[in-house]
C-alpha cells in the first residue's frame, strides 16, 4: 500500500476526502508544521510517502534539480472549486495508482501529465 504525505498547501478538506477513500495520509501539518521544503522532501522519503502539494516549488526541487524523492504528485487547480478539485485528484490517483511511485504529476483542471523518474 502506497502512502501520501499532503503538504501544508494542501486544501484540508482533500485530504479528507483522500482519507474517506481509505488512501493512507499523513500531513506536514499535523506532524510538523513550519519546517522548510527540503525538510519536507526529507520527511516523506523518511515515512516511504508520495508527496502531495500545490507548492510548485516542490516541482522544482525535485524534477528540474533532482532532489530525492518516492513521487510528487502536484495540484495545479488554483480557483476550481473544492469539490472538482477533489474529484479530480482522487481520480487521478485511482486511474494511475500504480505509477505514482518515483513519479512527477501534474494534476491541472484539464489535463494530467505523468513524467517518471528515477530518483529515490
Amino acid at each position: 500500500m502506497k502512502s501520501f504525505l499532503a503538504d501544508e498547501s494542501v486544501d484540508y478538506r482533500l485530504i479528507k476526502a483522500l482519507r474517506a477513500e481509505a488512501y493512507e495520509i499523513q500531513t506536514v501539518v499535523e506532524m510538523n508544521s513550519g519546517i522548510k521544503d527540503d525538510e519536507v522532501l526529507e520527511m516523506a522519503i523518511n515515512l516511504e510517502a508520495i508527496l502531495i502539494t500545490e507548492d510548485k516549488d516542490f516541482g522544482e526541487l525535485t524534477f528540474r534539480l533532482k532532489k530525492p524523492n518516492k513521487g510528487l504528485i502536484l495540484i495545479r487547480m488554483s480557483g476550481v472549486p473544492i469539490e472538482k478539485k477533489i474529484n479530480l485528484t482522487c481520480e487521478a490517483i485511482q486511474k494511475h495508482f500504480s505509477e505514482l511511485g518515483h513519479s512527477f504529476i501534474i494534476i491541472s483542471e484539464h489535463k494530467l501529465r505523468i513524467k517518471h523518474n528515477n530518483v529515490t
